[in-house]
């Protein structure tokens, strides 16, 4: 899978999630601080890798800032983008599952290695509910984006 990835700050966690992504296989695209000569402003940033999704680019991102409450709104501003913010594995699991959830956001404050392997794990593992009333509401969202 063919991920893009920001970060507005060259932090521990932002390196390692590179790497992770790396070693399960992925192909990593880099924005923002984790790329030299990149603009590394969150909303330029986060927006960088929201593109990359909605433009086919990318298969999903994961965007990151300082709480990474910025980031998703950054993201979410583009047309077709789904970002959930996930401070655990049962929220990224729930953003997959529920939401149809393209970009991961994360916190680089609260967000230690082995919490990121877990978040990580549940996202990749989870998969879009054929539930009617779950796509229902991804198809709405859709819409108010103009899709």
């Amino acid at each position: 899978m063919r991920i893009s990835v920001s970060s507005d700050m060259d932090e521990p966690v932002a390196r390692a999630l590179v790497v992770e992504l790396r070693g399960r296989g992925h192909d990593v695209i880099t924005h923002g601080a984790l790329r030299e000569g990149a603009d590394p402003q969150w909303a330029v940033c986060s927006e960088a890798a929201a593109r990359d999704v909605a433009e086919g680019r990318a298969d999903q991102a994961v965007v990151c800032c300082w709480t990474g409450t910025g980031a998703s709104i950054a993201a979410n501003k583009v047309p077709g983008v789904r970002a959930a913010l996930c401070t655990d594995a049962y929220t990224a699991d729930g953003a997959r599952r529920w939401n149809d959830a393209n970009v991961l956001a994360l916190g680089l404050r609260l967000t230690s290695e082995p919490l990121l392997k877990e978040i990580l794990d549940a996202w990749f593992t989870a998969e879009a509910s054929d539930d009617a009333e779950d796509r229902g509401n991804v198809e709405h969202v859709s819409r108010l984006d103009g899709r």
